[in-house]
């Protein structure tokens, strides 16, 4: 821990202009990021009195060892500078809103020449409309399901529809009249389109033009005595009804508006969002975040529209260039409906008018930001706070004081392994391989006492014994020294910290030039924990020796006993079983043990599922697909004819023959490989089973 004084700025030095700082440790790490209105009056409240600080930002000022700033001309800069800086070092002291999973959406592809209808989680992309997200995937589905009679449209993967198509049969939902069965012709492309085209307009809230449309046709049907249709049509309506049913009107038609609701103490913050589209509620999230520090309603709520909208504002602006018109057959983007018109709050940040700004420049257009008085959208906020209320009372019930708890174990160990300081950052290594083969490592982190998943990493093992296998100890081995000799190599790239200005510090660069991220290995971890014993232990003690590291701490986690082991000992460090330090190092090596089995499993699969083509000197990726995609399967290959073969794009006579070769019955059925062949004659020099 540095003593703050030491790195405090000189009198007079900061500036009282706007501008944006960062404070980083001992590594050059950049660990939290702000803004203010005045530079100078913001950091002398850092260093005042440091004992009178929130005890996160407290511990914040003493891992950091030094504080540079940049000054902006106006607040929307500061604002703008601060969200690039926030993604581009990922401060671990930043608020940050954890969401406990990835929601659901309901995505329709319409970049493809045949639309579909399916659940999809993670990034939004180019080219695909989404309505959500929604709390649960069944909700989605019960909906789709009820809908699909209505708008029989394709919901059926890649895979499926390039069969069916092979086969000239539709699906099952084809059969029952929940697709249009586009795969096989019973409906164009044009035709298709415009059964999602009407979906899309019905999920957006167009519903009642579609009721009173099947009613028309309902008693047409019944006045021309077709009562099976007209029944058909009942059941249609019945179904939409239904699917209206679950998304309630909460405000006027066409209201368009994101809704947030907070509810905090001293601690933690719960935020609740529900999306309102069409004057109906399309879906619902939720966050928990720990406060940093003594951080008022109206900064927590300019923290998280910054988070929230940051990215979705980026793909807008990008989508605009791409959208077409209707005319043209492709429907544009959602990209609109992401910053929606309306914004309601339970407090106004500071910097309202900057926030508002930044919203409609990436929006393009008016954004109204505001904390509703009365009316049905105050009675709508207050239902969104009182679930905020209800999960914040949720959250803590799981678990009391997280924040306590996690520092409690920090301790725990920092006690247990005699360590000098509480273990902020702890890595975890593991190896997972079947019988020797297919050797892989992987590497989890843990900052304060918390999982950073975008740091993770994958190793295969490339070191083996005599009889062409890899044990745990040699592979724990080669894991450290490839993991910790990045960090010596790095460490030398970055030189010395040069001070430019008087006001601003330039940090080292920690961003690769190749790829243009964070050098993720150039910050040493305080804990190394092994998954193993003593011998797994000694195996890392010496590949850290062999790099000249002696300031990293090291133990390892034996699963039959949970014993904790150190270098050089004899015996065991046994933690109690109701220890919250024995409770965190068993979560990181568990994470550590999911991670490489994960990968593990995925290599595996992959070598099992390599097909017969593989090994065919001369025929490579594109062209094997193209083969399969062709014939449809490898059976239907093999049954093929040279000149048959040749057909296939890209595809000549002499690699025609040694597909024929590799595929032709051998011994006992076994795929061949080619490996060698006579490239004048087309004769195969080298084969084997």
């Amino acid at each position: 821990m540095a003593d703050p004084a030491t790195y405090r700025p000189a009198v007079g030095s900061v500036p009282e202009q706007p501008g944006v700082y960062r404070f980083s440790d001992e590594h050059g790490r950049v660990i939290y990021v702000g803004k203010a209105k005045s530079l100078r009056g913001r950091l002398n409240s850092y260093f005042a009195d440091v004992a009178g600080l929130h005890p996160r930002t407290r511990t914040m000022v003493l891992a950091a060892s030094k504080v540079d700033w940049t000054v902006v001309d106006t607040e929307v800069e500061a604002l703008q500078l601060e969200y690039s800086w926030i993604k581009e070092f990922d401060p671990r002291f930043n608020v940050r809103y954890r969401d406990d999973k990835s929601y659901p959406s309901l995505a329709v592809t319409l970049s493809e020449e045949y639309p579909r209808l399916q659940v999809m989680r993670g990034p939004k992309r180019k080219g695909v409309r989404y309505f959500g997200p929604y709390a649960h995937a069944w909700a989605i589905r019960e909906t789709l399901d009820l809908l699909l009679r209505v708008f029989p449209a394709r919901t059926c993967s890649a895979g499926v529809f390039k069969r069916s198509a092979q086969i000239g049969r539709p699906c099952l939902l084809g059969y029952i009249g929940k697709c249009a069965a586009p795969c096989v012709g019973r409906v164009s492309a044009d035709e298709h389109r415009s059964i999602v085209e009407d979906f899309c307009d019905f999920m957006a809230g167009q519903t009642s033009r579609y009721t009173r449309r099947l009613e028309r046709e309902m008693k047409r049907a019944s006045g021309n005595q077709e009562y099976e249709r007209a029944a058909r049509l009942r059941d249609d309506i019945g179904a939409l009804e239904r699917a209206m049913e679950k998304n309630a009107v909460v405000l006027p038609d066409g209201t368009d508006a994101d809704v947030v609701g907070i509810a905090e103490d001293s601690l933690e913050a719960a935020v609740q969002l529900f999306h309102v589209r069409g004057g109906r509620v399309r879906g619902q999230r939720g966050w928990v975040v720990d406060k940093v520090e003594d951080i008022a309603t109206g900064e927590l709520v300019e923290q998280f529209l910054l988070q929230l909208y940051g990215e979705t504002g980026t793909a807008m602006i990008q989508g605009r260039s791409s959208r077409t018109s209707k005319a043209s057959g492709r429907l544009a983007e959602t990209v609109d409906v992401v910053i929606p018109r309306e914004v309601l709050v339970p407090a106004l940040p500071d910097d309202g008018h900057a926030v508002v700004e930044w919203l409609e420049r990436l929006r393009g257009s008016r954004v109204d930001v505001r904390v509703p008085q009365r009316g049905d959208k105050r009675a709508l906020l207050q239902t969104v706070t009182r679930n905020a209320q209800q999960a914040l009372v949720l959250h803590k019930t799981r678990r009391a004081s997280d924040l306590t708890t996690r520092s409690r174990a920090l301790e725990e160990i920092q006690e247990a392994l005699d360590l000098p300081a509480a273990p902020l950052r702890i890595e975890c290594f593991d190896v997972s391989n079947l019988q020797g083969t297919e050797v892989v490592a992987s590497m989890v982190v843990f900052e304060d006492g918390l999982a950073r998943k975008s740091e993770y990493r994958r190793f295969v093992i490339r070191g083996l014994g005599d009889d062409g296998r890899a044990d745990d100890t040699r592979s724990i081995h080669e894991v450290i020294s490839r993991r910790f000799r990045r960090f010596v190599e790095e460490q030398e790239e970055v030189g010395p910290v040069e001070v430019i200005d008087a006001s601003v510090a330039d940090v080292p660069s920690r961003i690769d030039p190749a790829t243009g991220r964070l050098k993720r290995f150039a910050y040493p971890p305080n804990l190394v924990v092994v998954d193993g014993g003593a011998p797994q232990v000694a195996a890392a003690r010496r590949a850290l020796d062999e790099l000249g590291i002696d300031d990293v701490a090291l133990c390892g986690l034996a699963k039959r006993l949970e014993e904790v082991w150190l270098p050089g000992e004899d015996d065991p460090v046994i933690l109690p079983r109701t220890s919250e330090g024995l409770y965190l190092l068993q979560r990181v090596r568990d994470e550590a043990h999911r991670f490489a089995i994960t990968h593990h499993r995925q290599r595996r699969s992959k070598a099992m599922t390599a097909s017969g083509l593989d090994g065919i000197a001369g025929l490579g990726d594109v062209r094997r697909k193209a083969l399969l995609r062709h014939f449809g399967s490898l059976k239907r290959l093999r049954e093929a004819t040279a000149d048959e073969i040749v057909e296939v794009e890209g595809v000549g006579p002499r690699t025609a023959e040694l597909v024929m070769a590799a595929l032709a019955p051998g011994s006992a059925g076994e795929r061949r490989t080619v490996s060698a062949v006579n490239t004048s004659t087309g004769e195969i020099l080298d084969e084997g089973g």
